[in-house]
């Protein structure tokens, strides 16, 4: 992937998809992490769960679309979540996302590495944004020339 291709891809739309947080997998989830049900899915954790397993992607697609894939080693980067209102079990939630910046990057030690931001929204049932998540991926360009 050329940097003109890389930089053509901010503005591009994940599928995007729809969660329901059934208690099962809430309290699954919660028990995991060793916490207690007391607030159920408004753990913050759950933001960054529904909104990437609803990207409409999986990891691999998502890789692919920046013609890199698992070998390459993609690593996550920086996070930023808001939560304007809880999560609650039970509730569906609706996704959607883009791709919010990429550049390409030289490292003195690494070479060549491309950073790609995405956010993901969540909405609720009436269309009203409740949480968003920002994240970012560090694509290692071995074979890349800057």
């Amino acid at each position: 992937m050329t940097e003109e291709e890389l930089r053509a891809m901010i503005g591009t739309r994940m599928p995007g998809g729809t969660r329901t947080l059934e208690k099962w997998w809430v309290s699954l989830v919660l028990d995991a992490m060793e916490c207690t049900a007391d607030d159920g899915a408004a753990h913050p954790t759950f933001v960054f769960l529904v909104a990437t397993g609803s990207m409409g992607w999986t990891w691999d697609e998502l890789f692919a679309v920046f013609s890199a894939t698992d070998a390459d080693g993609p690593m996550f980067g920086e996070t930023d979540t808001v939560v304007h209102v809880p999560l609650l079990t039970g509730s569906t939630y609706t996704v959607t996302g883009e791709i919010v910046s990429a550049a390409r990057k030289i490292g003195k030690k690494t070479g060549v590495f491309d950073i790609v931001g995405y956010r993901l929204d969540i909405h609720d049932a009436e269309g009203t944004l409740v949480a968003s998540t920002t994240n970012s991926i560090v694509f290692p360009r071995r074979e890349q020339a800057a």
